[in-house]
């Protein structure tokens, strides 16, 4: 007969065993028990923070706003924290950015860090 490691002892003992049985029975009904009693919603209402910014820039080119208006804005929003993505849209005369924030970021500290990075233009 070949030495067996520890695994190969380990299971030998669990085959051989009277109460591997019951404890695979204790576990299932465990797990029935916990998926029972856990609370779960079936539509879970996460507030992902988001902020829309309109710039308007009355009689540019939208390449013109997307060069000096949209990328330098763009750059300065995305470099705050809680940022996690900016969208950005350019048009002849505007400008649209959709920021998203981190979940659980406090909107109105952002919004206060947005109002000093307003304070001075991006270029």
């Amino acid at each position: 007969m070949t030495e067996r490691g520890l695994s190969g002892r380990i299971a030998e003992t669990f085959i051989d065993s009277k109460l591997t049985p019951i404890i695979i029975l204790t576990v299932l009904l465990l797990g029935a028990f916990a998926t029972i009693w856990t609370p779960r919603e079936e539509e879970p209402q996460i507030v992902v923070p988001m902020a829309d910014v309109f710039l308007p820039f009355p009689g540019a080119s939208a390449k013109v706003v997307e060069e000096q208006l949209t990328k330098p804005i763009e750059r300065a929003i995305s470099e705050l924290k809680g940022v996690e993505y900016v969208y950005s849209i350019s048009r002849p005369g505007m400008a649209l950015l959709i920021v998203r924030f981190y979940v659980g970021e406090d909107l109105e500290e952002i919004r206060e860090d947005l109002e000093l990075e307003n304070d001075e233009p991006p270029y």
